[in-house]
């Protein structure tokens, strides 16, 4: 059986809009102007997108996504021009759609509020026109509706319109909006590849306002385009937080700004695969494309079982359990929806509101590449870490098969054994050349980075947190695995949900909570099953070396006895001739296993997953907390914050590991 890859993951470039509404002063002054900038930074992206693709040869991208919060000015001029030119429109919200409407209408009557926020229309024509342009746009964008505090929003939405001098009343309504809005915004952030801001420089320290979340972005690591709202055409990109402060210097904008922000478009669609340095020579520019290379086997095969069978023998808490079977068997993208993944597909799916097309989406688009790639990473981990196993075995046998003709045959029978010295040498090199030559070890590192990313994408994905673009980690020496993951993730985005406190409760007990605990009692029996190993390999290479002092000092105590003949000659020499074999045989094979004790770093890895088990525990217990708190003291903020902690503790792990086994090329046992 062949499983043939899963279709590569078509780039889409996604992009975020912030700026100015109609009432202030700037932005009305410069409206005109500001439109006309902004549609011809939209047809440079267009031009530098398709012009991307048609150098890469690639294939052509998803349609643009442009995220907005649907606000009056900026937002709604954005929107109408990318609507014209095609782009899938995608809506993160503060609040509910009707809340939404309510709050951003701005009615001026407690009457017309309640009308709003109840889905029905406005007395006043003003206030009832701004409400028909929002539910226009509502209808035309992909909404993600952050709903589950929109009882109490709404709540001090209505006391601030019933006493309107109360000026308390309007500051705590103000604080919580802003709230909600700079989270929406972080949404919006997490989900793009370029912020556009349109802004007059003034200030950042408004929640939720256009500088702060051009703040926001560029300290998550993400480029933004700035159009000063004072004079647009001197637009300029921006890369770091430290850009800001001398924002008010009106410095000039770069010389080649339209070619920075070409390569900008075309690293987030077809990026420049890296030049990989290979174990004594450059290797290939590697993309995902070296995905459609590799075999699907269904099964482990056993003659690459010996570093698992290590792992088993020293690390096990019973004798039985060191010989159980080890052959796996591989979900692929089909099994795995009715396998592992079934329970985490039947509750992501049951949230109230779930979006079906979203949860087909992560199906195709994350569940079905997890588990080509976690298989394919189980099989080719199995052979790079079983093959140097196997060579450090040969080795030992090697050498102590060119001297075994000592104790059990003669001098002219010595060919015999140099002949199976020599084939065991053969075979090491044959095992170090094919793996160097395969690229064991590399496509073992890409492909595991790879699944890793996507084993707990569905959870976030699903809460609508992802890792912003500037925070994802390089590769060392190729980056495929971590664009091929987030472009999986991007190629599913945000879904079309309503999110209330029951949805979120529903994700807390049977998505978030449910996979850390998982990862925590998986991490706490690898970190003790490996601290076993480590000790048991030393153990017993210690105890080998001691055996092959006592066969030593036996020789020679032979030898002395010899001298005063106190041992039948014959027998003196039988007995040493075993005990010179002994000599070579126990230290050697002492060393050998010293040396898979240190190629596998048993010590290391048991460290690396206490560390990750004793994060996720710690996470597990702020999850059990919220998990027993009312349910309307879960809100979102927490749990995304939750979420984004647990993709963390992932990412660090697979940077511990990556540090552990970089430079661990297969070679010859030296």
């Amino acid at each position: 059986m062949n499983e043939p890859a899963p279709p590569p993951p078509v780039a889409r470039l996604s992009l975020g809009i912030t700026g100015h509404r109609e009432e202030k002063p700037v932005f009305a002054a410069n409206r005109e102007a500001i439109e006309q900038i902004l549609t011809g930074i939209f047809e440079q992206v267009d031009n530098a997108a398709t012009q991307a693709v048609a150098q890469a040869q690639a294939a052509g991208p998803q349609p643009t996504r442009l995220h907005s919060m649907l606000s009056d000015g900026v937002d709604q001029i954005a929107m109408a021009t990318g609507q014209a030119r095609g782009w899938e429109l995608v809506a993160p919200l503060a609040f509910g759609r009707d809340l939404n409407i309510a709050i951003n209408a701005e009615p001026v009557t407690l009457a017309d509020a309640e009308a709003l926020r109840g889905g029905r229309d406005a007395a006043d024509p003003a206030t009832q026109e701004r409400a028909e342009q929002l539910r226009a746009w509502s209808d035309a964008a992909h909404l993600f509706e952050l709903a589950d505090r929109d009882d109490v929003i709404g709540e001090l939405l209505l006391a601030s319109l019933s006493a309107p001098y109360d000026m308390r009343a309007a500051q705590v309504l103000s604080a919580a909006v802003s709230e909600r809005v700079a989270l929406a915004a972080c949404v919006m952030i997490e989900q793009i590849d370029l912020l556009i801001g349109i802004w007059d420089g003034a200030t950042t320290s408004f929640v939720g306002g256009t500088g702060a979340t051009i703040a926001m972005a560029l300290d998550m690591g993400t480029p933004v385009l700035w159009i000063d709202a004072h004079s647009p055409e001197r637009w300029r990109l921006l890369f770091a937080p430290e850009a800001l402060p001398a924002i008010a210097q009106w410095p000039p904008p770069q010389e080649d700004r339209e070619v920075i922000l070409a390569r900008l478009v075309r690293d987030a669609l077809v990026p420049d695969a890296a030049t990989t340095e290979g174990h004594g020579s450059k290797e290939p520019r590697l993309t995902a494309a070296v995905l459609d290379a590799e075999h699907w086997r269904p099964r482990s095969v056993r003659l690459w079982h010996a570093y698992r069978r290590v792992e088993a023998l020293f690390g096990a808490d019973t004798v039985r359990g060191g010989f159980r079977g080890l052959r796996q068997t591989y979900e692929d993208p089909e099994t795995i929806l009715t396998g592992s993944a079934a329970d985490q597909i039947g509750t992501a799916g049951g949230l109230p509101g779930q979006d079906p097309h979203f949860m087909e989406r992560v199906k195709a688009g994350i569940l079905g590449r997890f588990a080509w790639t976690d298989g394919i990473s189980a099989r080719l981990s199995d052979t790079y870490r079983g093959g140097m196993i196997l060579n450090f075995i040969f080795s030992a046998l090697a050498i102590v098969g060119g001297i075994a003709y000592l104790p059990f045959a003669t001098a002219q029978e010595k060919w015999i054994f140099a002949s199976v010295e020599l084939l065991l040498l053969i075979a090491i090199l044959a095992i170090t050349l094919i793996g160097q030559n395969r690229r064991w070890h590399g496509r073992w590192f890409e492909t595991r980075r790879a699944a890793e990313y996507l084993r707990h994408a569905p959870i976030l994905l699903t809460l609508g947190v992802a890792r912003p673009t500037g925070r994802w980690p390089r590769g060392a020496r190729t980056n495929w695995p971590e664009l091929y993951a987030r472009h999986s993730i991007r190629g599913v985005g945000l879904p079309r949900v309503r999110i209330t406190r029951a949805y979120l409760s529903g994700a807390l007990s049977g998505l978030l909570k449910p996979y850390v605990i998982g990862q925590r009692d998986y991490h706490r029996a690898k970190a003790r099953r490996l601290h076993r190993a480590q000790q048991n390999l030393d153990t017993f290479s210690e105890c080998l070396f001691i055996l092959a002092i006592v066969s030593v000092t036996s020789y020679l105590a032979l030898k002395l006895v010899g001298i005063f003949h106190l041992v039948d000659e014959d027998a003196s020499t039988r007995i040493s001739l075993s005990l010179t074999f002994l000599g070579v045989l126990l230290p050697t094979f002492g060393a050998a296993i010293a040396g898979i004790r240190y190629f596998g770093d048993f010590e290391r890895f048991s460290a690396i997953s206490e560390v990750a088990a004793e994060r996720l525990d710690a996470l597990a217990g702020r999850l059990a907390l919220l998990e027993t708190a009312p349910v309307d003291a879960i809100d979102y903020a927490r749990l995304a914050d939750l979420a984004h902690a647990t993709d963390d503790i992932v990412v660090d792990e697979i940077e511990s590991w990556q540090a552990v086994f970089a430079g661990k090329h297969i070679t010859v046992p030296v």
